[in-house]
């Protein structure tokens, strides 16, 4: 990916929240008190250690950065990955970033970005698809868990993205709920190119519709409007596992 503009650098941190709210009060006490029984230890003796997050936009893109970095150089760390961070987790999670990527097993996020436990709230469909779940899912980690950032992932060689093309092209029916996904793809076909360079800037091209929607969400708006979140597109390319920004 490429850097952040230093316009971007110098975004505001995330403002602490007033208050908890009722609903992620509610789920990580029950996980605390059912984990914390489960291993056999309190809930407070699990309160989790303080740890350095990214609390900006551009803070949480330069990690997401330097982790792609040493999983393309095969210099991982497996961060966040030991029994402390295990047990710290139990009473409640401070992820940094909602990546929303497709399900395609070969781009998993936390490795993609050499990211452990607690540190990236992942959504998966294929080829990116919003849904209403997918929607809930990425409103939650903004405006739940208060994550600075929202990073649209695709993916060279996208198997949802070419079955779109492909249906649109030859006019048959995809099978079951697969259709569904590529009506939801086909808005973004680039039919300025043909054959495998019309999937491959369909790839692209369904990432900034993906993001834009994202960004329009009247509760996103306000915290992108604000400073205090960014949406950003990017594609993580299979030859050189190498994840770059799409603007």
């Amino acid at each position: 990916m490429n850097s952040p503009s230093p316009a971007a650098i110098s975004l505001p941190a995330e403002p602490k929240p007033a208050r908890r709210s009722l609903l992620r009060g509610a789920l990580s006490g029950a996980a605390a008190v059912g984990a914390a029984l489960a291993v056999g230890v309190s809930p407070a003796s699990a309160a989790p250690r303080p740890r350095p997050r990214p609390g900006t936009p551009a803070e949480a893109l330069r990690e997401l950065e330097a982790g792609n970095r040493r999983w393309r150089t095969y210099r991982e760390k497996h961060p966040d990955e030991t029994r402390d961070v295990r047990e710290a987790l139990i009473s409640g999670q401070h992820p940094f970033a909602v990546v929303l990527s497709c399900v395609d097993s070969r781009v998993p996020p936390e490795l993609v970005f050499d990211q452990g436990l607690g540190d990236l709230l992942t959504v998966r469909s294929a080829g990116e698809v919003l849904d209403e779940a997918v929607l809930g899912s990425v409103a939650y980690g903004v405006l739940e868990l208060n994550i600075p950032l929202v990073l649209v992932l695709g993916h060279q060689s996208c198997g949802a993205v070419r079955a779109a093309v492909e249906a649109e092209e030859s006019g048959e029916r995809l099978p079951a709920h697969i259709q569904y996904l590529a009506d939801q793809i086909t808005p973004a076909i680039d039919h300025s190119l043909e054959g495998d360079a019309r999937v491959d800037a369909t790839v692209d091209a369904n990432v900034r519709l993906v993001r834009a929607r994202l960004a329009a969400e009247p509760d996103l708006a306000t915290r992108v409007a604000a400073g205090r979140l960014a949406v950003v597109g990017a594609r993580y390319e299979l030859t050189n596992q190498r994840v770059h920004r799409v603007d």
